[in-house]
């Protein structure tokens, strides 16, 4: 089942029908544990649509309503490699070492609501950055109650040279305005996603594909719901609350973003979540 957050509304697809809920918020929807069952049931109150392009056509809004965005860091044994390289010079280095191997995983705050945009809109690269690159990521949406009940793709743009001058920029690195990107779609169902779930990018420059890869999500280190019960420990999330679980792809040193850039990140069964460069 996916759930997109339309300009008319909440449009729900579920075996190749959409239903439309017009007068639901977001938050009061997706909030809820068992929420596949409780959705399933709950799609004879829906509007039928028939013709469901006139809703996902042009830019959707991003799948959540009142709920932050955090992220995980160094999931990846790939993300140690890129982080303890660029922060080498600035001797943090093995900073990112030591937290891949340590019982405590990285968790930081990456946005509000507000700066969060959805499929086929914009992303930035901060103006005093000049090393930036995306980072795709599965992204989870976890419920109130510190159940994860919904998957979509996350695009954690980062600065990587100020991030590189010293681990302490990680929050200026990560969070500014334009910085994140949740989509196309929330993926919700009655069975986790597969360990062997992939996920993959594609940067265009000019229409030509500039950089590609691909992963999955059984290289993440640790276990979803470590992630999950770290970051409830002392926190709560009264609508829930997204987590990007980190990527395991990163562009080689020599690759920056430049503005007009699409990136396009994929995985079955979510979809592609696409954003310019602005």
């Amino acid at each position: 089942m996916k759930i997109y957050n339309t300009h008319s509304g909440i449009l729900i697809e579920d075996q190749g029908k959409f239903f439309l809920n017009k007068t639901q918020p977001w938050d009061q929807l997706i909030n809820q544990d068992n929420l596949y069952h409780q959705l399933t049931e709950q799609l004879s109150q829906y509007e039928k649509v028939e013709n469901p392009e006139a809703y996902l056509e042009g830019t959707l809004l991003p799948p959540l309503g009142t709920q932050e965005l955090w992220g995980a860091g160094v999931t990846y044994y790939r993300s140690r490699d890129a982080r303890m390289e660029e922060s080498k010079d600035a001797g943090g280095g093995d900073f990112y070492d030591r937290v891949y191997d340590a019982d405590r995983p990285e968790l930081f705050f990456k946005a509000p609501h507000y700066r969060i945009v959805g499929n086929r809109d914009q992303v930035r690269i901060r103006k005093d950055s000049s090393w930036d690159v995306p980072e795709p990521e599965m992204t989870l949406f976890i419920t109130s109650s510190g159940k994860i009940q919904g998957y979509t793709l996350g695009n954690d743009m980062s600065s990587r040279s100020i991030e590189g001058e010293n681990p302490l920029y990680l929050p200026q690195a990560k969070s500014y305005t334009g910085s994140s990107a949740i989509g196309p779609c929330l993926y919700v169902s009655d069975q986790p996603l597969a360990q062997d779930t992939g996920i993959s990018i594609e940067i265009l420059r000019d229409g030509k594909v500039v950089f590609e890869d691909s992963t999955s999500i059984d290289q993440i280190k640790r276990e979803l719901t470590e992630l999950v019960a770290y970051l409830f420990r002392e926190c709560d999330f009264p609508q829930g609350v997204y987590l990007m679980t980190g990527t395991g792809i990163i562009p080689s040193n020599d690759f920056t973003l430049q503005s007009g850039d699409e990136i396009r990140i994929s995985s079955e069964p979510i979809g592609t979540l696409i954003n310019f460069v602005a």
